[in-house]
């Protein structure tokens, strides 16, 4: 039994590793994978800087995020095509940490959310994403759409954001410090980052729309010779790995912002996985191996100083459209950043902010489906409703709470409408009738016996009533949990107590112990009956009758003769 126990231990790590077969396809595709990870390399660099900035860390943190993480996510990761770094999605929880406690905690809360999320990973809870009602995926999405493109607008008018740590409020505040000189050379250069990456793709799919923006807006800053704020001096190479400070007070802190950034990079390193393997034939993903994955990324960019990261949608996306087949796209992808770091830094340190800014703002716009949104809208009431809380949940308050809620709200939607399909009636008995027979009350239950529909089912038979026999037909019955098996035993007894004789037709096996152990059939009476076929139910039942019309009638002489 040990031995058993070991080998299946070491089986389960081993599914979790690297293996070969990663590469399987490498000998054919590897001039596509070499392009498209360059392409998306280059897509990379604007977000890995902007995303960044706008989480309150410096800039080069978001690099070397990139780079690290991306590289580990894509060794050890579960999808062949996932490309991960900085999102969008996580600055709306890194800029509350980084504002309160300071950029010193992001390394922390990257090595902390890592290791929550490789436990979760053992513990085989990569499937999760699938119990995420769509509604809510969209209605998270658009949210964080919002929060992004909100958290730009300070900088696109060259203001300082306001107190607020609430991105739409921050960015409310800051219009009372718009300078209208200022304001306007701000959105010339956003204009113009709209402008190309609206119209270059247009013109050819693979035109890098967001690199060739911040080209054309540094250089028409540094031919106008604006006054606009810059990224500034970077690094010239990629730090050593060493331990973050460790101080007791902030990481006890930090545990909770560490759950929520583990919760982050699970949902959305998932949820990418699960979009990429719909866009390509390169194989499906293993969830549970890709939350390992992420978790050593996260703990691998902390050590270096990097921020937490997650399976970026927009960017894997990218890399399967540009033709990548395996892990190599994403691994050359950090390679590309990798070669910016160290022989491109000057160029890249004299971008405009107001351009990161831009990109940002497309960005967020492109993370909106109108379409789905509107099919959303107009699928259900339940939907829509679920899909416009989720959103202003996620703008309003938090992200994570905001997935949470929406998943309550959509269990409250879906066991109402099992409920509403649950059907509790009474049926005439099959065949052809006999004497007697309207003394029998056959109920069928159909659907879904739980929590949910208890009370409704009692008060719905207290009608049952001047018979002399109860079929309980539960042969059709779905799903029964032990709420529901209670009112059954609790319906039970009640006949018993109208002195009602109760035959239990048709228990499934897969129902028999939750009945054994509810007491559903310690409820009968000496009287009642388990049944497994419904003519020999009938019969019984009619014999019964028979039996009781005896007894009354027999009741009846002796009354008479008295």
């Amino acid at each position: 039994m040990a031995e058993r126990k070991r080998t299946s231990l070491l089986w389960g790590v081993e599914r979790l590793l690297p293996k070969p077969a990663d590469y399987r396809e490498l000998p054919t595709s590897w001039p596509r994978d070499i392009l498209a990870g360059i392409t998306v390399g280059i897509v990379a660099l604007p977000l890995a800087l902007a995303f960044a900035i706008s989480s309150g860390a410096a800039p080069e943190m978001g690099l070397i995020t990139a780079i690290i993480a991306g590289f580990v996510a894509a060794v050890f990761g579960g999808s062949h095509v996932q490309v991960s770094g900085p999102t969008g999605a996580m600055v709306v929880i890194l800029a509350p940490i980084a504002a309160t406690h300071g950029m010193i905690a992001l390394p922390i809360v990257a090595v902390m959310g890592g290791m929550i999320v490789i436990v979760a990973g053992f513990f085989r809870l990569g499937r999760t994403v699938s119990f995420i009602p769509w509604p809510v995926i969209e209605g998270f999405t658009l949210g964080i759409a919002v929060i992004i493109f909100m958290q730009q607008v300070p900088s696109a008018l060259g203001v300082e954001p306001g107190p607020s740590l609430n991105a739409l409020v921050a960015a409310i505040q800051s219009l009372s410090g718009v300078r209208p000189t200022d304001a306007l050379l701000g959105l010339v250069c956003v204009a113009i980052v709209v402008a190309s990456m609206t119209l270059l793709p247009k013109i050819h799919p693979r035109i890098p729309g967001s690199i060739i923006a911040i080209i054309l807006v540094t250089i028409v800053v540094d031919l106008a010779g604006w006054n606009l704020a810059r990224i500034g001096e970077l690094p010239t190479s990629l730090p050593m790995p060493h331990a973050p400070p460790l101080d007791p007070d902030m990481l006890r802190s930090l545990i909770g912002p560490a759950f929520a950034v583990a919760a982050l990079t699970a949902i959305e390193s998932l949820l990418s996985a699960r979009v990429a393997s719909g866009m390509t034939t390169a194989g499906t993903y293993d969830g549970d191996r890709e939350l390992v994955g992420q978790g050593l990324a996260g703990i691998a960019s902390g050590l270096f100083g990097g921020m937490p990261a997650t399976g970026a949608i927009a960017r894997t996306a990218v890399s399967v459209r540009s033709g990548a087949r395996t892990r190599v796209a994403a691994i050359v992808h950090a390679l590309f950043l990798t070669a910016v770091v160290y022989f491109a830094t000057d160029l890249v340190g004299r971008i405009p902010m107001v351009a990161l800014a831009g990109v940002l703002m497309m960005t967020a716009v492109g993370m909106v489906d109108r379409r789905t949104a509107g099919d959303i809208i107009g699928t259900s009431r339940s939907d829509a409703f679920l899909f416009v809380v989720t959103a202003l949940i996620t703008v309003s308050f938090d992200l994570i709470w905001a997935v949470a809620i929406g998943i309550a709200i959509a269990a409250v939607f879906s066991l109402r409408a099992m409920s509403l399909n649950s059907v509790v009636h009474r049926e005439e008995l099959p065949g052809e009738a006999e004497p007697g027979d309207e003394r029998i009350a056959l109920i069928e239950f159909d659907g879904s016996l739980f929590f949910g529909i208890g009370d409704r089912i009692l008060t719905s038979l207290d009608d049952v009533d001047e018979v002399d026999v109860v079929i309980l037909r539960l042969s059709h019955l779905r799903f029964m949990d032990s709420s529901g098996a209670r009112v059954l035993s609790e319906l039970v007894k009640t006949f018993g107590r109208r002195r009602i004789t109760v035959i239990v037709k048709g228990i499934q096996a897969r129902h028999q112990r939750l009945t054994d152990r509810t007491g559903v059939l310690s409820s009968l009476q000496p009287d009642d009956y388990v049944i497994a076929s419904m003519p020999d139910a009938v019969n019984q039942a009619r014999q019964i009758v028979r039996e009781r019309e005896a007894e009354r009638a027999a009741a009846a002489q002796e009354g008479a003769a008295v």
